[in-house]
């Protein structure tokens, strides 16, 4: 029987003058979706929307540029679909519930060929535009978020049909690997007893000014620590540099490092004794999971994805509470995980070939025939 053939698609268009190799380097999560899908065993293509045609076989995959014609609503959608006829495929895995319109322009053209939409921290359509969203989501036959919580609200709003199957999958995978917690200090520069990580935007989500509180009372009971935060954007900044400078417990005790280049955050994981986010809300976690996949361990807020991603593994403390980031840092360095453990918590549930086997189901599911209760 010849393996199941899945086009991933994108809506979203890449930036004019990137080629295919600079997309793909430029946004890795489309790459380690589609080797991560294909590692299952099935055929994967993905079609991209650009501004011109280019075709790439990488890794197993097929990856094509597709024009769009974006001058006009009506038809912005021709050239995807032109593509997919040609292809004939047995699945279409969508990426984006915001491109439910696609999803259902693209069903008229293939009828009969299952739909699957990926969330992607996707928001919900207001409130006076969900009738015809509700249409439009009719013509998918699944729905993947990387928890299952983050599917309630689509289905309290009735925005899915009760068949509408959905599964819990992991947004994305990293390629980072552990390496020598010295050899990382010494590159990096990095030390602490412990040394913990921040990777996310200085913004109010982020909630950083929770984690520099925290980190105070817990520099009570672990004079050793340090903290070392990586940021690319910075609303909060300059309240962050306030919150240092004021109180004796942080200031030498935090340091900014502003935005550091992709490829040097995993030496700054690999350093990490802990990583830290205070994160109110998040579709997946990317810089958790590479931090998972260095070895250090998670002290994360305990919110639906979180949970989804550590299972087991590291500590979880309610969001905006200090007092009980404190404490998960302090049972952190009491208890561990090892950094072994870490990774091999990684490796059974969150890394290519895991995710990979959870879309192979998905896949394998949605392509037996018509349409069931959720999984």
């Amino acid at each position: 029987m010849p393996p199941l053939h899945v086009t991933q698609i994108n809506f979203f268009p890449a930036p004019k003058g990137w080629g295919l190799a600079e997309t793909l380097a430029q946004w890795p999560s489309l790459a380690d979706v589609a080797e991560a899908a294909a590692s299952s065993g099935a055929r994967i293509t993905v079609l991209q929307s650009a501004s011109h045609a280019e075709q790439l076989h990488r890794h197993g995959v097929e990856y094509r540029f597709v024009v769009a014609d974006a001058a006009t609503h009506l038809h912005r959608f021709d050239g995807m679909a032109c593509a997919l006829v040609d292809l004939r495929p047995d699945l279409m895995h969508i990426h984006s519930l915001g491109a439910a319109a696609g999803a259902h322009a693209l069903s008229r053209a293939l009828p009969g060929v299952p739909i699957l939409l990926q969330d992607h921290a996707d928001r919900m359509p207001a409130w006076w535009r969900r009738p015809r969203w509700r249409r439009w989501y009719a013509s998918a036959r699944g729905a993947a978020f990387t928890a299952p919580e983050l599917a309630g609200p689509y289905v309290s709003a009735g925005l899915f049909d009760p068949s509408m199957r959905l599964f819990s999958i992991p947004e994305s995978t990293s390629r980072f690997t552990p390496g020598s917690r010295a050899s990382a200090r010494a590159e990096t520069g990095l030390y602490g007893e412990p040394c913990v990580v921040w990777v996310g935007h200085l913004q109010p989500n982020k909630d950083p000014l929770s984690v520099l509180d925290g980190v105070a009372r817990a520099s009570e009971a672990l004079p050793g620590l340090q903290l070392w935060c990586a940021f690319g954007t910075a609303p909060l900044l300059e309240q962050v540099q306030r919150r240092i400078a004021d109180d004796p417990r942080l200031a030498g005790r935090v340091h900014l490092l502003g935005r550091v280049p992709h490829e040097r955050v995993q030496s700054l994981l690999r350093a990490a004794d802990i990583f830290v986010s205070g994160s109110h809300r998040e579709s997946c976690g990317y810089a958790l999971l590479e931090a998972m996949a260095c070895g250090a361990t998670p002290v994360v807020t305990d919110i639906p994805s979180f949970r989804a991603l550590t299972g087991d593994i590291g500590h979880r403390w309610a969001c905006g509470d200090a007092a009980a980031l404190a404490k998960a840092l302090i049972d952190a360095v009491a208890r561990g995980p090892s950094p072994q453990a870490a990774r091999a918590h990684f490796e059974r549930h969150l890394s290519l070939e895991a995710v990979g086997r959870r879309w192979g189901d998905a896949y394998a599911q949605l392509a037996r025939g018509p349409r069931g209760a959720p999984s």
